[in-house]
């Protein structure tokens, strides 16, 4: 039995509505999907620190800390999944930055006076300034408590786009190599105080747990805030000069637009 000569060009043509039928589907699913998400933009204020988790014995004192530009900017979708519980997915760029100074006793430090490097056990007060802007991709479960009120809670995800580590020890004394060591005095002016940038050991990506509400004060415009705390420490794991890992912990306050 001969079978009948098929063309490429038939196959072709028979096999174009069918594509199509099923393309124009998919896009149809797809746009039901999409047809409950809510956008929200939002912009908001950070205050916080990076700090380790329990506050070690050498540290005795914050003696001040200054506001920084932290401010963050995102979108925010979420997505109805049953009943109150959706998720909501976002991009955020924002900064973490800190600029404090603090009371020390016998502190390890790693600092540079007049070009020569020394390390040691240090005494007295150290200033930090810490700048992380980042890109921040929240990943949450979101649910309705009530028609105006949302929860939000899941991780993030950050990848560092600048981020500086700086500081100086000043007013104290610096026992090198260990607590019996020689005594180096250090001043407060820039000729003799010991400065110190870890800014190449900051660690490009991050992660934490972000706990947030959003409250709806009219059609459009709300009010939200979060809780962000950083379960990776900033500063990568090879870096041993610090003996504590600090994590990022910021509060943000702000304004949201629903987009639709």
């Amino acid at each position: 039995m001969t079978l009948p000569h098929i063309s490429s060009a038939s196959l072709l043509r028979a096999a174009l509505p069918a594509a199509l039928a099923l393309t124009m589907s998919i896009q149809a699913s797809a746009e039901g999907m999409a047809d409950d998400v809510r956008l929200k933009a939002r912009m908001g204020y950070s205050i916080g620190g990076t700090a380790p988790v329990d506050l070690p014995a050498s540290i005795r004192k914050l003696n001040s800390y200054t506001l920084q530009p932290n401010i963050s900017i995102g979108l925010d979708a979420t997505k109805p999944i049953t009943g109150r519980w959706g998720v909501t997915v976002g991009l955020r760029f924002e900064n973490k930055g800190m600029h404090e100074d603090a009371q020390v006793k016998n502190y390890h430090e790693e600092i540079v006076r007049g070009g020569e490097s020394l390390e040691g056990r240090f005494t007295g007060n150290v200033t930090t300034k810490v700048t992380m802007w980042m890109l921040t991709l929240p990943l949450q479960a979101n649910w309705k408590a009530s028609p105006r009120l949302g929860l939000r809670v899941g991780p993030y995800f950050s990848v560092l786009t600048h981020g500086t580590f700086r500081g100086y020890a000043h007013d104290g004394y610096l026992r090198v190599g260990d607590p019996t060591g020689a005594k180096i005095e250090l001043g407060s002016d820039p000729s003799t105080r010991g400065d110190y940038d870890f800014s190449e050991h900051l660690r490009p990506l991050q992660w934490g747990v972000a706990l947030g509400a959003d409250w709806d004060a009219g059609s459009r415009i709300g009010l939200y805030a979060d809780i962000n705390w950083g379960m990776s420490g900033i500063h990568k794991s090879s870096f041993k000069t610090i003996e504590q890992s600090l994590y990022p912990i910021y509060g943000t306050v702000g304004i949201t637009y629903t987009i639709r």
